[in-house]
């Protein structure tokens, strides 16, 4: 039995267990071709993690998370799944890799968002959703640059699902900049802590506007009732979109037959090799 951790966790909406789950079967069997030994399952709780007495330290050997053993163990803490020292295979967010995430894993892929509204290969950008009649919905620009109303927005209350989050905070932040604007554009900010949250908290008027990843947009259209009262009113410009990660321990070898696999599977949807 494997001792390594796997996850794909960023698009595990309930309804998609199934798809979700069948992917992983797609990447482990591969992953086992190249000799690795990927588990038969992915994680989706902190109990499902292994133990790590004393706390999961860095390469300088300080602490820089608790054990999962101590964490509730039917929630699931990205951070702690993220820097486990056993972790072979999993998604992330360039908004935590690039506030330090990076300095503790390693990348070997990308997923593709050809499949989505929004998204070209590796890279992906976020519908700007408002509720429908409050603004002209628009499709994404097909140069994939943003796409702003900023009169639209101007004073509006804004919710995004964590700040460290690159479609649901950043991307805009970094667009609004461009524009010569500032998150300081809308009335107020709150933290709704998911896409779908986010979405819901749209609907029902606890917020005005909200940034949603192409791909949980799509998924929001599909399972959640909530998509139905909400209308896309502009986009975020293109950025990579999320990509799988090891842990920094992984070996040069495991690496390299981790990314030889991914690129096996280029073809299929949603799996990409790193560029």
């Amino acid at each position: 039995m494997s001792e390594l951790v796997a996850a794909l966790p960023m698009y595990d909406w309930p309804e998609v267990r199934d798809e979700v789950d069948a992917q992983w079967v797609l990447l482990r069997d591969a992953f086992r071709q190249k000799g690795i030994d990927a588990p038969q399952t992915i994680v989706r709780r902190n109990g499902d993690l292994p133990p790590v007495p004393g706390g999961i330290r860095g390469a300088e050997g300080k602490i820089i998370a608790p054990d999962p053993a101590t964490l509730p163990p039917d929630e699931l803490d990205f951070y702690r799944l993220w820097l486990h020292p056993a972790l072979l295979f999993a998604q992330t967010c360039w908004g935590p890799m690039e506030l330090g995430l990076s300095r503790h894993v390693q990348v070997i892929g990308q997923p593709g968002y050809d499949a989505y509204e929004g998204g070209q290969g590796e890279l992906y950008s976020s519908a700007l959703v408002m509720r429908t009649g409050e603004g002209s919905e628009v499709r994404s620009p097909a140069d994939g640059s943003p796409f702003l109303p900023l009169d639209l927005i101007r004073g509006k209350r804004f919710t995004f699902n964590s700040l460290d989050s690159m479609s649901g905070t950043i991307a805009l932040t970094r667009d609004l900049r461009a524009a010569g604007e500032g998150l300081d554009i809308f009335s107020t900010r709150s933290e709704s802590g998911g896409h779908r949250g986010s979405i819901i908290a749209v609907a029902e008027g606890k917020a005005d506007i909200a940034a949603i990843d192409c791909e949980s947009w799509a998924l929001a259209q599909q399972f959640e009732p909530a998509a139905k009262k909400v209308a896309v009113v502009g986009w975020t410009g293109r950025r990579k979109g999320l990509p799988y990660i090891t842990a920094a321990a992984t070996p040069e070898k495991t690496v390299g037959a981790l990314r030889e696999a991914i690129a096996g599977l280029a073809e299929q949807p949603r799996i990409q090799r790193v560029g």
